[in-house]
């Protein structure tokens, strides 16, 4: 959500700042609606005020014997109660509309994102290790893991495409993985543990950025809730409305959840393997901080993210996205692309978003700074501490061995129950 002050004091700036996301100016109009609105509530107001100071003059008049002056102000009185609930009803509806349209347009970008119209302009800012040279061709995991355990075809059968029946090992090497990634972002990085509900309400879906504009990526109940994208939406929402003390901030918490996407913008992509799925787990991460601190916890929160991957010895490169591939609610994000030896490629395994006050406005969260009698909005951030479906397709094809078994990560060992690599079943 958008600061009205804000476009009514730099209009040329908001114009600006959108035309980086691709957006035409909108200022024109967004100033037009809010001057209508601005000039029915001063209109409300000033007959609210007559009608009492008539009111008032009414009794005067009575005292005073004139009962013409009394009529004609018992009628001026009468016009004004009529005419109030139509002043009324177009303030909430241009209040409503203005609304709206500030929720309707994406965050505005740091000035340190970089230009650009899509992936390509985004900027790589650092790698972290080295890809391993294999004596064989490393092969994808769709071709790799099968005789593990990760079964593509029960799950298409059981719920359709673009979801996995996982078995046995497989299935203990997630658990492993999601488990390790929460023991580490709680008691290294800092971050407390939560289990937050897998749907909400749509206030919350909204607060977040998802509604109205992402309504088809999600799923819906009957009772209409909302199946969580993401842990994002729980651990965000759970400032919704709220006035936190200085105090309380910085907020970190962090949720391994199911996430549930119908991936309606993603048609035709990914749709072989275990990359793009209807339901997956992921360690989500997210801060509320002041808005001084925000900076510096976007890149605290990067690290932690990075933490996983070093600690798997899993090659990966930091990106700086740009203006045109950011998430509608971010204002800086970095992508961490993990380096998967069967695709020859990095592949997006975590992205970590600054979303100043953008959501903070759209959830009403705000804090009051120490000694000072008002508030001011909160800045929010959310990151993935990994995408635990990713992180295994990640271990599957760097761990992968010419005879078809797949060696444990040694930080994961502790997890497997004896199990030092996976073997072909059967």
């Amino acid at each position: 959500m958008h600061d009205i002050r804000l476009i009514r004091e730099n209009p040329a700036g908001f114009d600006t700042a959108l035309a980086r996301r691709g957006v035409a100016p909108q200022s024109a109009a967004i100033l037009a609606l809010d001057a209508a609105r601005r000039d029915v509530a001063t209109r409300m107001q000033e007959a609210q005020a007559r009608r009492n100071e008539a009111s008032k003059a009414i009794g005067a008049a009575m005292g005073k014997g004139d009962k013409d002056a009394a009529e004609a102000l018992k009628a001026e009185v009468a016009e004004l109660k009529n005419t109030l609930p139509a002043l009324e009803e177009d303030e909430r509806r241009l209040t409503a509309e203005l609304n709206a349209v500030l929720a309707a347009h994406p965050n505005l970008p740091a000035d340190d994102v970089p230009e650009g119209e899509d992936e390509a302009g985004n900027a790589e800012v650092s790698r972290w290790g080295t890809p391993r040279s294999f004596d064989f061709q490393p092969k994808e995991h769709a071709d790799l893991g099968p005789p593990l355990g990760l079964d593509f075809e029960t799950g298409a059968l059981i719920a359709g495409a673009r979801f996995t029946f996982l078995r046995g090992q497989m299935a203990r090497l997630h658990r492993a993985l999601a488990q390790f990634m929460l023991d580490k972002q709680t008691g290294e990085n800092g971050y407390t543990e939560c289990m937050p509900p897998l749907m909400v309400k749509d206030e919350a879906a909204f607060g977040t950025g998802q509604l109205p504009k992402f309504a088809e990526d999600l799923f819906k109940t009957t009772d209409g809730r909302w199946l969580i994208p993401t842990a994002e939406v729980s651990l965000t929402n759970s400032v919704l409305g709220q006035i936190l003390p200085d105090a309380a901030l910085p907020l970190r918490m962090t949720a391994l959840t199911p996430c549930f996407r119908s991936e309606a913008g993603a048609a035709g992509r990914d749709t072989r393997g275990f990359i793009r799925q209807h339901q997956f787990e992921k360690v989500e991460l997210v801060s509320i901080t002041r808005p001084e601190d925000s900076d510096a916890e976007h890149e605290r929160m990067t690290t932690a993210a990075e933490s996983i991957l070093q600690a798997l010895g899993l090659p990966y490169r930091k990106m700086l996205l740009c203006s045109g591939d950011m998430g509608f609610t971010a204002r800086k994000t970095y992508d961490l692309e993990v380096w998967l030896p069967g695709q020859n490629a990095f592949r997006e395994i975590s992205s970590c978003s600054n979303c100043g006050d953008f959501q903070a406005r759209r959830m009403n969260a705000r804090y009051r700074p120490e000694g000072a009698k008002g508030t001011e909005f909160v800045h929010t951030l959310n990151g993935s501490g990994l995408a635990v479906g990713r992180t295994l397709v990640a271990v599957l094809e760097n761990y992968q061995q010419g005879d078809g078994t797949v060696d444990v990560p040694e930080v994961l060992k502790p997890y497997m129950g004896g199990l030092t690599h996976l073997t072909p079943l059967g």
